[in-house]
């Protein structure tokens, strides 16, 4: 709360989600992958392939959350809704886990 308050600009609350990248040896290896992720609950997942022929997967979570808190220093929400979206960041972060 206290930086808040010194803050001059805009201010966002951001939890990122798990990323987890894997090489793989053949495609059909990260197509293997990439569905257990997505069985899983990891719909973010992803393949990609490099100009050198290098297979990167992906398994991304969803489990995002992006919210402004202040704009040109103002804050535009109260300390309780802080202490409540700091609550389900920490929720989220177990999911991660």
């Amino acid at each position: 709360m206290t930086a808040l308050e010194k803050a001059t600009g805009d201010v966002v609350f951001k939890f990122e989600p798990f990323v987890l990248h894997v090489l793989c040896q053949e495609l059909q290896d990260a197509q293997l992958l990439h569905s257990l992720a997505v069985d899983s609950g990891f719909r973010n997942s992803g393949i990609t392939v490099g100009r050198g022929g290098k297979i990167t997967m992906a398994v991304r979570s969803t489990h995002c959350l992006e919210v402004p808190l202040s704009h040109k220093g103002r804050l535009m929400v109260s300390e309780e809704y802080i202490e409540f979206l700091v609550h389900i960041a920490n929720q989220k972060m177990e999911e991660n886990i």
